[in-house]
């Protein structure tokens, strides 16, 4: 069996490690398949995060119709979580937990490891969740339907290829193993530019309802990311899968931020 995966597998690969969706056809690869797939899938993680996105805002809207903003963007967020299995909110927690308890690069990168969630974890997932509740529901109050699903769509999309964008800027952690390792050095300058491209479509109703909000998202969020990704260095030496996940959150904020200002 050949080591390089078939053209099927890396969109594949991505939608089974960004969410919980069964996707049988994985099971014939090989390890080493696996893993080549999986540096490869890197460039379909915005199109994967656009369509969760299309869920998140097609439960918002319809939920709308029955019960008001707040709880109707509690039920999409509820199912954007078994969608994804809590992924990136386990990230969050996991790694304001780390930079919050560790006072040095092998203590924090030995609480990121800890599956246990602390005060400065709780914390932070508690603020960044509520964030995104305040943000939605404000979006939701005071947007038409068609804006709603650009906005929810485009944070979505822009909110993976943030990951990616980190996986290009900062190297992995010197660490003995983890996905991060494996995946992050195949962020290359093609995969990322490849991965913006396939953003692109999902940007593109933003850009035509709120010009101005997409724009003030996206210099945000590159500001953000720039940032983020001297603390990573700085702190742990590098990126892991905790702090990628931790900015896949973090840009949907932003971009979101950027859609309800004013």
């Amino acid at each position: 069996m050949s080591d390089s995966p078939p053209p099927w597998a890396p969109p594949l690969l991505a939608v089974q490690f960004l969410t919980r969706v069964p996707v049988p056809g994985t099971a014939a690869l090989s390890g080493e398949q696996v893993r080549v797939g999986l540096g490869r899938s890197l460039v379909w993680f915005p199109v994967v995060g656009g369509l969760v996105g299309l869920v998140t805002a097609a439960v918002v809207l319809g939920a709308g119709t029955w019960w008001p903003a707040w709880v109707a963007v509690l039920l999409a967020l509820v199912v954007e979580a078994r969608l994804t299995g809590a992924f990136h909110e386990d990230a969050v927690a996991d790694t304001c937990d780390a930079l919050g308890g560790g006072t040095t690069r092998e203590r924090t990168l030995e609480i990121m490891k800890d599956s246990r969630v602390g005060s400065y974890g709780a914390l932070g997932l508690v603020l960044a969740v509520g964030l995104r509740v305040a943000l939605l529901t404000t979006l939701v109050a005071t947007a038409g339907a068609g804006l709603v699903v650009a906005g929810v769509v485009a944070s979505a999309a822009l909110g993976r290829l943030g990951a990616v964008t980190v996986m290009r800027l900062v190297p992995p952690a010197d660490r003995p193993a983890g996905l991060s390792k494996d995946v992050g050095g195949r962020a290359s300058g093609r995969t990322l530019a490849t991965a913006s491209l396939l953003a692109v479509p999902f940007a593109v109703p933003l850009a035509v309802l709120d010009p101005v909000g997409l724009l003030v998202g996206l210099v945000g969020s590159a500001l953000l990311l720039v940032w983020w990704g001297r603390v990573l260095v700085r702190r742990l030496g590098g990126q892991t899968g905790d702090c990628l996940g931790a900015a896949v959150y973090a840009v949907q904020l932003v971009v979101l931020l950027g859609v309800t200002a004013g």
